[in-house]
């Protein structure tokens, strides 16, 4: 939808808050935005939903639309097309938006309000189990199964509150245990695709062939800040570094410095200037865009690659450093990705010399031949709001909805095996609400609101 029914299609940033406006309480819309995918295959190629709307998007005017006459015309065009089936999935429109299912996708169809089937005389089928969440928190949480004596006397508690209070009180044992929080256990799993080490780069502990980087360093602060009553955001922020120490439990303590890092403490950003974040994701870039999209995929959840999370920028992308991304195939991804890179300007990867370190002026003085580079800003923008600085960068993504619902994210598909379902919407978004507001981001006071779902806890 960020992308017109126009050919050669161009950026359409209005889509996605138009849409919104008409759907304000579709599933597509809670806290987040629709991904150009909602009515593209991939960008121009467009969907059954997204040739549906096509023909009915602002008849007779020259093609392609401007911005203006295509946020004008895409309500009407909407709900020309609400009781339409797009898909052939015997769904309409308007209901799959609502329920949070694809209007283009015939494998996508919204709940049928029915479950399982038949009987099974150990566990409330289709109901929350008590029996059952306690089985299956010793096995996601500590990683073994209960004996049969523990089964028994989890049974002769009787009442159901008194069960989950003793549920309550397992998982905060199993939160201790080094299968959650130690070396290579639970946490470390839900922070590899954030942190993606390679060995033969590793320094330190275990290290490889051409010891680079030291990303146990990164794994700490992750582990550190999805623990105990730490906050979640640290991830991002933290402009300390942790220690690992111990088995049995492990522990995480927090330092002021540490030799394996060498980011300046006025300019620290938690794991997005990391040592390993730049030796990785910077390298010897100018414009560290991947950098800056890695940590926008990994923390926030959204792709830029797939279409997600586009907040153009208006006169964006400039093109600093001549890559040819305001071409037509690229201009749409890059209004938004090169406003999130900007702040890296400064942060130096593993290029001359002065590795993973913050560098006033670090253009100027590694590429003192390219005037033009050195014009890059420092100041950027995310999620739609200008920022300063990296440090300003970290902190409105740490606060955003995005993060909340990302964080909450990792650990559903952990704990359930899958993203939230259309069927299990109402209370994912209740538990990422939570998180933010209730909770003040600590995971192990959401973890408790997620063993409670019924998505976690219905056999």
């Amino acid at each position: 939808m960020l992308l017109g029914f126009a050919t050669p299609a161009g950026a359409k940033p209005p889509g996605p808050s138009t849409f919104c406006a008409e759907y304000p309480s579709a599933p597509a819309c809670q806290g987040t935005q629709p991904a150009c995918t909602y009515c593209h295959v991939a960008p121009p190629q467009r969907n059954a939903y997204g040739t549906a709307l096509e023909g009915s998007l602002a008849p007779g005017k020259p093609r392609p639309l401007s911005n203006a006459d295509f946020a004008l015309g895409l309500p009407a065009a909407l709900r020309a097309i609400a009781n339409e089936d797009t898909d052939g999935d015997k769904a309409p429109n308007q209901l799959e938006i609502e329920q949070g299912s694809l209007p283009g996708d015939a494998t996508s169809v919204p709940p049928s309000g029915t479950c399982g089937g038949g009987e099974n005389p150990q566990f409330k089928v289709c109901q929350y189990d008590a029996r059952f969440v306690y089985r299956r928190l010793l096995s996601d949480f500590c990683g073994v199964s209960p004996t049969y004596v523990q089964v028994q006397t989890f049974l002769e508690l009787g009442s159901e509150e008194r069960q989950r209070a003793f549920i309550d009180q397992e998982l905060d044992r199993c939160l201790q245990s080094d299968f959650w929080r130690g070396k290579h256990g639970q946490l470390w799993k839900v922070a590899h695709p954030k942190i993606r080490p390679v060995g033969s780069v590793k320094s330190g502990e275990d290290a490889g062939q051409i010891p680079l980087a030291d990303y146990y360093d990164d794994y700490a602060l992750f582990a550190w800040s999805q623990t105990d009553d730490h906050d979640a955001r640290d991830v991002l922020t933290a402009n300390f570094f942790v220690k690992r120490s111990g088995a049995n439990p492990t522990r995480y303590t927090s330092v002021t410095s540490t030799p394996s890092q060498t980011v300046d403490a006025l300019h620290r950003a938690g794991n997005m200037t990391s040592a390993w974040t730049l030796t990785s994701f910077v390298m010897f870039t100018a414009l560290p865009r991947n950098a800056a999209s890695q940590m926008y995929r990994a923390y926030l959840g959204l792709d830029i690659a797939k279409q997600e999370g586009l907040h153009s920028v208006a006169s964006e992308p400039r093109d600093y450093d001549a890559k040819g991304v305001k071409a037509e195939q690229c201009a749409a991804c890059h209004a938004t990705l090169d406003p999130l890179s900007y702040p890296y300007r400064n942060y130096n990867g593993i290029a001359g010399g002065l590795s993973n370190r913050y560098l006033p002026n670090r253009l100027e003085l590694l590429f003192p031949n390219d005037a033009t580079l050195a014009q890059t800003p420092e100041k950027g923008v995310i999620l739609g709001q200008p920022v300063n600085n990296l440090l300003e960068w970290a902190q409105v993504a740490s606060n955003s909805d995005a993060f909340a619902i990302s964080t909450v994210t990792d650990y559903w598909k952990l704990l359930i095996g899958h993203p939230p379902t259309p069927e299990e919407h109402a209370e994912f978004v209740r538990t990422w609400q939570a998180f933010r507001t209730t909770h003040g981001y600590r995971v192990q006071k959401m973890l408790h609101d997620l063993i409670r779902t019924e998505a976690y806890g219905a056999p």
